[in-house]
């Protein structure tokens, strides 16, 4: 997990287990087991954690929003960046650097 370093295009995300989540109203709500917390994901987080139930490559990510939504490249990963990253520090998903694991 990556803590304290910036976020990349090339970094590798995935849910962690443990999670209930369920869709109210068109938003995502979760509930984490681990931590006893519950979480309101809203429409795009909602899409987000979609996205990344198997692990898949940020930029991928990024580029699926893109094509879903009228938002900028920028805007864009700009939020998933600090979407996924507060995700990370809470546990609810996993960040891998792939070259660092070289």
């Amino acid at each position: 997990m990556i803590k304290n370093q910036p976020v990349s295009l090339k970094h590798i995300v995935s849910q962690n287990e443990g999670n209930i989540v369920s869709d109210m109203d068109g938003e995502k709500v979760m509930l984490s087991i681990k931590n006893g917390k519950y979480y309101n994901l809203g429409e795009i987080g909602g899409a987000i954690w979609e996205l990344v139930e198997e692990p898949v490559v940020i930029e991928k990510v990024i580029n699926t929003l893109l094509s879903e939504y009228e938002v900028s490249h920028e805007e864009c990963k700009e939020h998933v960046f600090s979407f996924l990253k507060r995700l990370s520090e809470e546990g609810l998903v996993q960040l891998e650097d792939p070259e660092a694991a070289v």
